[in-house]
């Protein structure tokens, strides 16, 4: 019979799994002491030793504190024998003390096979958790949020970008997302489970050699990272890079977090207030008041400002655009948007950047085709 998960990570674990564990309950309880205690906690559990180790932990500190754990293991359905395996992994968090659930999921969205099936993820946990109430917990470490950095450093990304993962994240809808083991390592993971017996699930996508391919047949971007950029890193500078690249994104989160409060106080100071622009009521920042800010600063707001009249995913010749329309104005405009349109309009102190949301059916709305 499978002993429970207290039973397995004992009254005073050593090595790894008591990093784990420790790791686990500061997380929670810090999360606990400002939210409050959730009436259930959702461990997305894939069976491989990352989020393994986070259910195995969770269940733990969860029973010590009378909170029950869901896990939730997805099936994609994409390999044969994927809904058994499913199946199996979900009963091993049934007998660890959890409510093991499996979700089968259709990956046929957007974004190739690893980005279809990572948002079809998202949202069967996202389901759960809106289901049960309660936050979920996911098993990235530190070698994700490096490997997540090294990516976004590939598409020129700037701080609201290299911040990478986030410790604690809420969505729109209230979900709120939580990572206990972004100071740990993968070989952290893997230790844990093997002093705790237990045999984490091998999963062949994350491999070199891996059945999905990008699109132009080569390796997955992040297994080609995982398995040979970070690697020849190490070799040619000598020194192990994960680390330096998680505190790259710290740092980068913390002058994004103060760009962003500098950002939203311009914008309080620039907003000309509902109804400026007639009776639709258009967001206006006033030219003056944003001329004398750093572009990093100006930059954000004018996104806020775009964001707060329901015009979202700007790209970044969309801000360059934006950020025209204060500082290279020659006439140009208006500038059309997803989701919406932004003009200069006014002259001299009375100039202002005004922004408009295109309403559903709008005939003047770009042939999505």
């Amino acid at each position: 019979m499978c002993a429970d998960a207290s039973s397995r990570v004992g009254a005073n674990p050593r090595g790894p799994l008591r990093a784990c564990s420790l790791a686990v309950r500061d997380h929670l309880t810090s999360f606990i002491d400002e939210a409050g205690a959730p009436p259930a906690l959702i461990v997305g559990l894939s069976g491989g030793a990352d989020s393994l180790a986070l259910a195995l932990t969770t269940i733990d500190v969860a029973a010590r504190a009378g909170i029950p754990v869901v896990t939730v293991t997805v099936d994609h359905g994409l390999r044969a024998g994927s809904g058994e395996e499913a199946r199996r992994v979900a009963d091993l968090a049934t007998s660890l003390g959890a409510r093991g659930v499996v979700e089968t999921v259709a990956v046929d969205g957007p974004g190739g096979p690893e980005g279809a099936a990572r948002d079809a993820r998202r949202a069967a946990l996202r389901a759960v958790a809106q289901r049960e109430g309660a936050p979920i917990l996911l098993g990235h470490t530190m070698d994700d949020q490096a490997e997540t950095v090294l990516l976004r450093l590939a598409r020129g990304s700037g701080p609201s970008s290299l911040r990478a993962i986030a410790p604690i994240s809420r969505d729109d809808d209230g979900v709120t997302w939580l990572r206990p083991l972004l100071g740990l390592r993968r070989a952290d993971t893997e230790a844990a489970c093997a002093q705790a017996g237990l045999t984490p699930v091998e999963d062949p996508t994350n491999d070199i050699d891996g059945p999905w391919r990008a699109a132009d047949g080569s390796p997955l971007r992040r297994s080609a990272l995982r398995h040979r950029a970070i690697p020849a890193l190490a070799s040619a500078l000598g020194v192990d890079p994960v680390p330096a690249l998680a505190r790259t994104a710290a740092l980068c989160a913390a002058d994004d977090d103060a760009l962003a409060q500098w950002a939203r106080a311009l914008a309080d100071s620039a907003t000309l207030g509902e109804g400026y622009d007639s009776e639709k009521a258009r967001p206006s920042l006033a030219v003056s008041d944003l001329l004398g800010a750093p572009r990093a600063v100006r930059t954000r707001a004018l996104r806020d400002a775009a964001r707060a009249a329901g015009i979202r995913a700007l790209s970044s010749a969309h801000v360059d655009a934006l950020d025209d329309l204060v500082v290279a104005w020659r006439g140009q405009g208006p500038i059309d948007l997803p989701g919406g349109t932004a003009s200069r309009v006014g002259r001299g102190a009375n100039a202002r950047i005004s922004f408009v949301a295109r309403e559903v059916g709008d005939p003047t709305a770009p042939d999505p085709t």
